[in-house]
């Protein structure tokens, strides 16, 4: 996926789950374009996983063995934390 198509970076957001769709959408929205490039490239490759690793990362029920998708899992929270809560 093409760091630059923000279309499909949106889609790939949407999760279906809400408590991943609460944490995730709310970063792309807020958060994506002021990510470096790499950052946007991990952002993708966190994406990719699948929604019940996802949903433990995000909930702090364990952590990826990928250093990149971990450092990526703590920046959404601590943006998201900073932010506050933020109407979808």
């Amino acid at each position: 996926m093409d760091i630059h198509d923000k279309s499909r970076v949106q889609w790939a957001c949407r999760r279906g789950m809400l408590e991943l769709d609460v944490s995730i959408m709310p970063f792309f929205k807020y958060e994506y374009d002021s990510l470096s490039d790499a950052d946007k490239k991990v952002f993708i490759a966190l994406l990719k996983s699948d929604d019940p690793d996802l949903f433990n990362w995000m909930m702090n029920h364990g952590e990826p063995a990928d250093p990149e998708l971990k450092r990526m899992v703590k920046l959404i929270q601590q943006r998201n934390r900073e932010r506050g809560p933020v109407a979808m």
